[in-house]
C-alpha cells in the first residue's frame, strides 16, 4: 500500500501546534499581568498606609503639644485650685483616652510596618518571579523560533519527499507495466513449453516404438543369421561325417572347460596394455580362457586374445550408452553378457559380435548380471533395489525380486539356479529361493558388500566388504569361517570385485593404492602382493586352468600376471 500525505491535514496538524504554543504563551502573559496588578494594588496600598501613618503622627505631635500646654495651664495659681482640678482630672481623662488611641495607632502602625515588610518580601518574590517568568518566557520564544525552523526544514523536506513519491509512483507504474507485459510473455512461453513437452513426449514415444520396432528387425535378422550358420554346420558335418577323419584326444575336448588342478601363485606382471578410453569397471575370462572381456566407463566391451602371451584385439561390442559395469559369459562361450550403468543390460554373440538382446525395466544403475543355469535366462542386480529374472527366448522380464536395498553383485548358488545369493548395499548378503517370493535367508556382516564369488564346488562364497576385508562363508552353515584383511589393503570402490582361484587354494583382490593382493584360503595367510598398477585396481578374473591372473584399474590398464 502506497504511502500518500494529504496538504490540507497537515497544514491544520502545524496550525493546532502554533495555536497551542500560542494559547501557552497568553496565559502565562495573563498570569505575569496578573502578578504586576497585584504588586501594583500592594504598592499603592503600601502608599495610603504611609500617608495615614503620616497623619496619625502628625496627630500624635497635636495631642501631645495640647497635653503640654494643659499641663503648663494647670500649674499657673493656687487659687483656681478647685477648678484647676476639675480641669486636671477632665485633662487627665482626655489624655488617657489620647493615650489609648496614641497605643492603638501605635498598634496599627507596627502591624501596618509588619505588612509593609511582608509587602516588600512579597514584591521581592514576585519581581524574581516576574524575572523568572521572563527568562522562560525567552525561552519558549526562543524554542518556538526554533520549531518554526524546524516546520520549514520539515516542509522542505516534506516537498522533497512528495517529489521522491511521485517519482517512486511513475517508477513503480512502468514496472507494473512491465510486469505484466512479462507476466503475459511468460504464460506464452508456458504454452509454448507444454506444447514442446507434449511433443517431446510424443516423440520419446515414437523413438521408442521405433527402437523396439528396430531391436525386433535386429534379432530376427540375428535369429536368421544364427540359423544360416547352424545349417550351414549341420551342411559341414554331414560332409565331415561323410569323410573318415582322424580325431585326436586333443581335438576331441578342444570345446571343453580346462581343468584346474593346482593354481599357480603369480609372481610378475608380463603383460600390460591400455584397454579402454577411460576406467576399466569389470575383467573376465571366458569359460575356455581363450578370451578376456573388459567393460569400460567409455561404453564398450572389448574381447582381447592374450593366451600366446601377446594382447591381440577380437572385438569391440557396442549398443551401450553408459559404462559397462559387469560381465559374464554363457556356459558355451557364445554368448556374453554386459550390465551398464544405463538401466540395462545386453547380450551380444561372441563370434559375430552382433547385439542379440537389450533388457531394459530397471530404473537404477545395473551393477550385476549372471548367466542362470541355462543361456537363456539371466538375472540382474540393480541399484533400484530389484533382482530381475529374463528369459532371452520371449525377451521379457519373468519376475522380479524387491530386495529392499541396492544390489552390487550377485551369483546363482547351484547349476539348477534354484537358488540366488547377493550382495547389498544395507551390508548384508541375501539368498533367494526363486520358487518363492521371499528371501530364504540373510547373513548381515561390517560393511557393504562390493561382490560375491562362489567356489566351484559350490560349498563357499567369498565376498569383499568395504570394511577393508574379505570374508568366506561356508554355505552348509551360513556363518563366516575365514576372513583375510592386512595392513595397506583398502577396498577402492563400491564394485570392486574379489576372486577364488579355480581350485578355491587362494583369494585375489584389488586395492585403492594399486596393488593386487592375494591370500591362501587354508592358511589366511598373506601370500603376494603385486605392484604394477598406478591407480585402483577395482577387478581381477583367474584363467580357468589356473595359471594366470588378470586385474584392471581405473587408469585404463589391464596387467596379465603368471609365475614365469
Amino acid at each position: 500500500m502506497a504511502l500518500c500525505w494529504n496538504k490540507a491535514s497537515d497544514g491544520h496538524w502545524r496550525h493546532r501546534i502554533y495555536q497551542r504554543l500560542r494559547d501557552r504563551n497568553k496565559k502565562e502573559y495573563e498570569n505575569i499581568n496578573d502578578l504586576i496588578q497585584l504588586h501594583n494594588r500592594l504598592f499603592e496600598q503600601s502608599e495610603l498606609l504611609r500617608t495615614e501613618n503620616l497623619q496619625l503622627t502628625l496627630q500624635n505631635e497635636k495631642l501631645r503639644q495640647e497635653n503640654s500646654d494643659l499641663h503648663s495651664k494647670g500649674g499657673g495659681g493656687d487659687g483656681g485650685s478647685g477648678s484647676g482640678s476639675a480641669a486636671a482630672g477632665a485633662s487627665s481623662q482626655v489624655v488617657q483616652a489620647l493615650e489609648q488611641k496614641l497605643y492603638k495607632l501605635q498598634e496599627e502602625l507596627t502591624d501596618l510596618h509588619r505588612r509593609k515588610g511582608e509587602n516588600a518580601q512579597q514584591l521581592v518574590e514576585l519581581n524574581q518571579c516576574l524575572q523568572e517568568r521572563d527568562k522562560l518566557l525567552a525561552t519558549k520564544e526562543n524554542k518556538l523560533a526554533e520549531y518554526e525552523s524546524e516546520i520549514l526544514i520539515l516542509k522542505e523536506e516534506l516537498a522533497a519527499k512528495e517529489s521522491a513519491l511521485a517519482d517512486l509512483q511513475a517508477v513503480n507504474q512502468v514496472l507494473r507495466d512491465e510486469y505484466q507485459t512479462l507476466n503475459l510473455a511468460f504464460t506464452a512461453l508456458e504454452d509454448k513449453y507444454r506444447k514442446a513437452q507434449d511433443e517431446n513426449r510424443e516423440l520419446i514415444d515414437r523413438w521408442m516404438a521405433q527402437k523396439a520396432k528396430d531391436a525386433e528387425k535386429l534379432n530376427m535378422e540375428n535369429d536368421t543369421a544364427l540359423k544360416k550358420r547352424q545349417m550351414m554346420l549341420e551342411e559341414q558335418l554331414k560332409e565331415a561325417a561323410r569323410e573318415p577323419k582322424q580325431v585326436s584326444l586333443e581335438s576331441k575336448f578342444a570345446c571343453s572347460p580346462p581343468i584346474c588342478l593346482t593354481a599357480v601363485l603369480p609372481a610378475k606382471a608380463y603383460l600390460r596394455y591400455d584397454a579402454h578410453d577411460g576406467e576399466v569397471n569389470s575383467v573376465c575370462f571366458s569359460p575356455q580362457g581363450k578370451i578376456v572381456a573388459t567393460g569400460g566407463a567409455d561404453r564398450k566391451l572389448k574381447l582381447w586374445d592374450i593366451s600366446r602371451a601377446t594382447v591381440e584385439a577380437r572385438g569391440v561390442l557396442t549398443g551401450s550408452n553408459a559404462g559397462v559395469t559387469a560381465i559374464d559369459f554363457d556356459a558355451e562361450e557364445s554368448l556374453i553378457l554386459g550390465a551398464s550403468n544405463d538401466f540395462a543390460s545386453r547380450v551380444w554373440t561372441v563370434m559375430d559380435h552382433r547385439l542379440r538382446h537389450t533388457l531394459t525395466g530397471h530404473s537404477g544403475k545395473v551393477m550385476a548380471a549372471k548367466f542362470l543355469s541355462e543361456s537363456s535366462k539371466v538375472v540382474t542386480g540393480s541399484h533400484d533395489r530389484t533382482l530381475k529374472i529374463w528369459d532371452l527366448r520371449s525377451r521379457a522380464c519373468i519376475r522380479t525380486i524387491f530386495a529392499g536395498s541396492s544390489c552390487n553383485d550377485l551369483v546363482p548358488s547351484d547349476s539348477a539356479a534354484t537358488t540366488i545369493i547377493s550382495g547389498h548395499f544395507d551390508k548384508k548378503i541375501r539368498f533367494w529361493d526363486t520358487r518363492t517370493e521371499q528371501s530364504a535367508n540373510e547373513v548381515p556382516l561390517q560393511g557393504k558388500i562390493t561382490s560375491l564369488c562362489l567356489s566351484r564346488d559350490g560349498f563357499y562364497l567369498l565376498s569383499c566388504v568395504r570394511d577393508d576385508s574379505l570374508k568366506i562363508l561356508d554355505l552348509r552353515k551360513n556363518q563366516v569361517v575365514n576372513t583375510f584383511t592386512c595392513e595397506g589393503f583398502h577396498v577402492g570402490a563400491d564394485y570392486s570385485r574379489a576372486v577364488f582361484s579355480p581350485d578355491a587354494t587362494y583369494v585375489a583382490a584389488g586395492s585403492g593404492d594399486g596393488s593386487v593382493y592375494i591370500w591362501n584360503v587354508s592358511t589366511g595367510k598373506l601370500e603376494k602382493t603385486l605392484r604394477e598398477h598406478v591407480a585402483c585396481v577395482v577387478a581381477c578374473s583367474w584363467h580357468p586352468n589356473g595359471k594366470s591372473l588378470v586385474s584392471c584399474d581405473r587408469a585404463k590398464k589391464v596387467v596379465a600376471w603368471s609365475d614365469f
